[in-house]
């Protein structure tokens, strides 16, 4: 079994799209969105939920307004300013959510034991049929964290998957960047596809992420998009790929095609059958 992701290093450089052709391309393979910050994957493949868990990570605390006798222990001791008290115009004392770095020290040391520590609830994770196979997937909630973790999840899943149903391949459209979501996608990968684009902000991202491959021992294949809009910047980009040993595996023109793919909610390899399709076969 091969685990390939597809990768960036930046947003908008074209990775879903590539990453949604090679899934209606491959045979065999269980398909994985790890961008479970900003999916979107599932816009082109209209997924159907076979199965919805709950993704738990970390804990708040909650005040019991009921145990609470308004000390004012827990608002004096957290360092963050996370609960809001009768000085702020509230009523009784309570949690802000967006604020609460789950320490623990309200829970620990009110006087009344008045303050629940329940996991945070911070997303949901499926798995579904598509029209190319089997994906599987998640959306954390706005603002929630720990997507390294949920992302090491679903590879987890993808790969026990792959091996009962005795599938050859994980293919998977990664995050953009270099940070947690990226990190935790690359452990175990054995080839990353690095989509960039011939600009310097282009370059100078493809260049980040694959030094990250690089420390993960990832194999780098590289795929230039809209190769045509600044062809001296993709000779750079290539020289740049032949210093570094990476292969550079195509050179993608721009095309109207993709665009008009994307607004009908295909991918380009069943929208246009043309010469688009084919350098991406």
């Amino acid at each position: 079994m091969r685990e390939i992701v597809v990768i960036s290093g930046k947003g908008g450089a074209g990775k879903t799209s590539i990453a949604g052709a090679l899934a209606h391309l491959a045979e065999n393979a269980i398909l994985c969105d790890l961008d479970v910050d900003a999916p979107d994957l599932h816009l082109l493949l209209a997924p159907q939920h076979i199965e919805e868990h709950a993704f738990h990570s970390g804990n708040e605390a909650i005040i019991d307004p009921e145990l609470c006798t308004e000390c004012g222990t827990c608002a004096e001791l957290c360092r963050f300013d996370a609960i809001a008290g009768p000085d702020s115009g509230e009523t009784g004392y309570r949690v802000l959510p967006f604020r609460c770095e789950g320490c623990k020290v309200c829970v620990e040391l009110c006087p009344e034991k008045a303050i629940a520590f329940p996991q945070r609830h911070c997303g949901e994770w499926y798995v579904s049929d598509t029209r190319f196979g089997t994906m599987v997937h998640a959306q954390l909630f706005p603002g929630e964290e720990n997507s390294g973790r949920l992302v090491t999840l679903l590879k987890s899943k993808a790969r026990d998957m792959a091996e009962e149903r005795g599938l050859e391949i994980v293919l998977s459209d990664g995050a953009p960047g270099i940070g947690c979501p990226v990190i935790s996608s690359l452990a175990g990968t054995h080839l990353a596809v690095i989509v960039t684009e011939p600009t310097p902000s282009g370059m100078h991202d493809l260049a980040r992420v694959a030094q990250l491959c690089d420390g993960f021992k990832t194999k780098v294949a590289v795929l230039i998009n809209k190769w045509d809009i600044n062809p001296e910047m993709t000779r750079n980009i290539e020289d740049y790929c032949a210093g570094k040993g990476y292969p550079v595996i195509c050179r993608f023109p721009h095309d109207r095609a993709v665009t008009d793919a994307m607004v009908n909610r295909m991918v380009l390899t069943e929208y246009d059958d043309g010469p688009l399709a084919d350098i991406l076969r």
